[in-house]
């Protein structure tokens, strides 16, 4: 990460030809894979819309400022808009890999921009981990997005990760390679490899409720905490899982706050 804080700048090595790569972080369908629902029109001037949630302000609009495939692509507010950009560049290597960088500008000064700033790094970072597993693992196929969340208050006499590990039944501090199963009381079944882990966080590739990648989080906001179960799920069998779980993980997560 650059030690300038009115940008972040992360790379990743990815598998897959620039051809592959592109269509994971150009194209709606690619995006989604390993973010957050998108649509993209694959031109320059496109509009691109991110989609947080179900309610219309949850519907983040933008604009596809530069489209050169299948190098560089830069997403940004829209013309006058200002805010920030996200520029994504693509450097093929030998062996069938990727270096995919990521320049996220237009971050302000103070405080409350110094903890928006981490903020998004701790995510970008995480995310782009999703992407290369997407890439690793599932090349070429599109995944349904399952994202149910909850805002937890905190609490002063125990972490609010300890409780979410310790409401699903797993540890709160896997190992690389550990398989763990969510054992919960009117939970939908969530089981698979832990692939990365961190403070608050892990990730895992999945065998069920389908195959694909999922994020287990805690995010703390101020006097709250944002907890995330965030699932990307392949083929007909993860669209159905998507469809029946997430309402019920939605609820779930809400009880036990």
């Amino acid at each position: 990460m650059s030690e300038n804080r009115s940008t972040i700048e992360l790379e990743v090595v990815v598998v897959g030809s620039t051809e592959e790569v592109w269509r994971a972080i150009a194209t709606g369908p690619g995006i989604s894979s390993w973010y957050v629902p998108h649509s993209v029109e694959e031109r320059a001037g496109g509009v691109a819309t991110a989609s947080f949630g179900p309610g219309p302000e949850m519907q983040v609009p933008g604009r596809v400022a530069v489209w050169d495939p299948p190098h560089r692509i830069v997403f940004d507010g829209g013309e006058g808009v200002g805010g920030m950009t996200f520029e994504w560049t693509i450097e093929p290597r030998d062996s069938g890999t990727c270096v995919v960088r990521l320049v996220n500008a237009g971050f302000g000064t103070g405080a409350e921009w110094d903890g928006q700033h981490d903020a998004m790094t701790g995510g970008w970072k995480l995310f782009m981990f999703n992407l290369k597993l997407h890439l690793e693992h599932f090349g070429g196929q599109t995944a349904t997005t399952s994202l149910p969340m909850a805002v937890w208050p905190n609490s002063p006499e125990s972490s609010v990760w300890q409780r979410l590990t310790n409401a699903l039944g797993i540890s709160a501090n896997p190992g690389l390679g550990d398989r763990i199963s969510a054992n919960a009381a009117d939970a939908p079944a969530l089981s698979g490899t832990v692939v990365d882990a961190g403070a608050n966080r892990l990730a895992l590739l999945l065998d069920a409720p389908a195959t694909g990648t999922a994020i287990i989080a805690a995010e703390g906001m101020g006097e709250t905490t944002a907890i995330s179960i965030w699932m990307y799920l392949y083929g007909a069998g993860g669209q159905a899982a998507a469809e029946r779980d997430e309402p019920l993980w939605t609820s779930w997560l809400a009880s036990r706050s």
